[in-house]
This record gives structure tokens, C-alpha cells and sequence, in this order.
């Protein structure tokens, strides 16, 4: 049995990406009341649950489509997810990009090249050069 089954949410939470990382169209952006406070969540075409905004994912949003919500209508995001430090827990949260343009192309990645493996030396070995180490 999944436990998150038992206690369905009106908000999406991360485990219902299930670590993957979708690509969605911002349908709206309502403030809602949270428990005892109001914040800004977040809707998207086809989908029933929002994702209530954290300062986080609003300030990305903004950087992306400028500050006024009613500009985020129709415009494409990505939802994935990455564990953040709250109240000194490493938990598990949704995080908002900017999609690549693979993602708003049907999803295919462009070719990539191989990875170079850089050369290894021993300490010591005078072809070590450690000068361009930042620290």
C-alpha cells in the first residue's frame, strides 16, 4: 500500500512526480488559503492539482516571465524534483525550471558527445598541474 494514497491532496507534492520531470502549461496562478495563510498556487492545462508556491519557485518563475502572474498564462515550465533544507531536514520538494528546448520539442534530447575522461596522474607525477583549482 502507498501511503500517500490514504491521504489524497488537493496540492501536488513530490513524491506524485515519482523523481520525474514533467512539462506542463501554466493555466492560472490563484491565491488560496493555506491553513491560516493565503498563498499563491500555481495551475496547469490538464492537470486537477496546483503547486503552491514557495518564494523559491515564484522568484523562478519571475526571472523567467516577469512579476505580474497574469503574464505566466500559457507559458511552459518544468516540475521536477530536488531535496531542500527545511527545518534541518534534507526533504524532498518540487523546484520550477525553465523548460530546454528538447523539452518543448516532443522530448527528444539532441545527440550528446562522449564523455572525455581527463588524463589521471599519481601525486607527485610532474604532469599533475593543480593551477587551475579554484581554492
Amino acid at each position: 500500500m502507498n501511503i500517500n494514497e490514504q491521504f489524497p491532496s488537493k496540492f501536488l507534492k513530490a513524491a506524485d512526480l515519482n523523481g520525474s520531470q514533467i512539462v506542463v502549461t501554466i493555466k492560472d496562478c490563484l491565491v488560496e488559503s493555506i491553513g491560516e495563510d493565503k498563498r499563491p498556487v500555481l495551475y496547469f492545462v490538464g492537470k486537477e492539482k496546483g503547486v503552491v508556491l514557495n518564494k523559491t519557485n515564484a522568484t523562478n518563475i519571475q526571472d523567467l516571465y516577469g512579476p505580474d502572474t497574469d503574464d505566466w498564462t500559457g507559458k511552459k515550465v518544468v516540475l521536477y524534483t530536488a531535496y531542500v533544507d527545511f527545518q534541518g531536514r534534507s526533504v524532498e520538494s518540487i523546484r520550477i525550471r525553465k523548460p530546454k528546448d528538447h523539452e518543448l520539442n516532443g522530448g527528444n534530447k539532441p545527440a550528446q558527445q562522449p564523455a572525455q575522461v581527463p588524463p589521471q596522474f599519481e601525486p607527485g607525477d610532474p604532469g599533475a598541474d593543480d593551477s587551475d583549482i579554484p581554492f
